[in-house]
């Protein structure tokens, strides 16, 4: 059944395949009875039970519209987002290319989202319906493109106090290459104050409600200084764990496709050792305990088992999923240790 929409799907442009999809999920997620994650290998990390190590990772679902629906197709957490203060239209199209020959996709989307307020109104009321049965929510959080690096952290401060009290944890997104100047917030004195405020906002927070667990996204494209500084500033400020990789700005395994010098993040398979390399890096440097989630080029089974021998403990699959289907969920969740 997937491989004749999929085939139907990838005959659109990349955008209009993809709001057909959300169109569809939502539909799925409509429909009656409960929804329970695929039951294997289930972890406990940073406060949540996840039924099975394998996630949706952000950008697929931006505003929470799909999120039932996704749940659905048997992941143990779905993050949504990126989600922003105000609402944005993000990058002009086209802005997303597929890369089939290399099982890989570029986007510049730009944070395109409806903003927290809608974000909010829509997982209130799936909470509400109470019809997850074990899926884990995660939220990733971005700033608005006209707020000035200096004040980025209210941005994220302003997502975690509407949000807190629906999301399982929030991923702090300082690496998208697609906000302009984002990625200088993942280094130095940037790193460390944005650190403290969404720290103190945290904490704050939880005087209300229990802490709901604070992870850091990184980029791909990082040197060993780099990891050193950024694994220093996470362990310092006690962050719940790390997710690695975003997309790339390299474009050497995809150099001589007709598409591969658009501006953009790259995903998908030519991530997987860049991905899993950044992992092992982190995994050497961060307390033992500290949980990292590993994404970049995840496309089979053995591509999943490497990301959790390289130190992650649980997984997330973004582009692999677009060109595998559902099918691929229930395989990585069965099939990892």
């Amino acid at each position: 059944m997937y491989a004749t929409t999929q085939k139907l799907l990838h005959k659109l442009a990349p955008e209009t395949a993809h709001d057909l999809a959300i169109f569809g999920l939502r539909l799925l997620g409509e429909l009656p009875g409960s929804i329970r994650p695929y039951r294997a290998a289930k972890r406990s990390l940073f406060g949540c039970e996840f039924a099975n190590p394998v996630g949706l990772a952000a950008g697929l679902d931006k505003d929470a519209k799909a999120v039932a629906g996704l749940a659905r197709l048997g992941f143990g957490f779905i993050e949504v987002g990126t989600v922003t203060p105000r609402p944005q239209p993000g990058n002009p199209q086209p802005r997303l290319f597929r890369l089939p020959e290399h099982q890989a996709l570029i986007n510049r989307m730009g944070f395109n989202n409806q903003g927290v307020s809608a974000m909010v109104n829509r997982l209130d009321k799936l909470r509400a319906r109470d019809q997850l049965a074990g899926t884990i929510i995660g939220v990733n959080l971005g700033k608005n493109k006209d707020t000035p690096l200096q004040h980025a952290a209210q941005d994220y401060t302003k997502g975690m106090q509407q949000l807190h009290t629906l999301a399982d944890y929030f991923t702090l997104n300082l690496s998208s290459p697609n906000t302009p100047g984002l990625r200088q917030l993942q280094h130095g004195n940037d790193l460390s104050a944005l650190l403290d405020q969404v720290k103190e906002t945290q904490q704050r927070l939880a005087i209300t409600a229990s802490a709901t667990p604070l992870l850091l996204k990184v980029a791909p494209d990082l040197d060993d200084e780099d990891i050193d500084q950024i694994a220093e500033q996470v362990a310092k400020h006690e962050l719940q764990g790390l997710i690695a990789t975003n997309t790339t700005l390299g474009r050497d395994a995809v150099r001589g496709h007709p598409l591969s010098e658009q501006a953009g993040g790259l995903s998908g398979a030519p991530l997987t050792q860049q991905s899993k390399t950044v992992v092992r890096k982190f995994r050497q440097r961060l307390p033992a305990g500290m949980p990292i989630i590993g994404v970049g080029g995840i496309g089979c089974t053995a591509d999943a088992q490497d990301m959790l021998d390289a130190g992650a403990d649980l997984l997330q699959i973004y582009s692999s999923f677009i060109y595998k289907g559902p099918k691929l969920v229930r395989e990585l969740a069965r099939s990892v240790k």
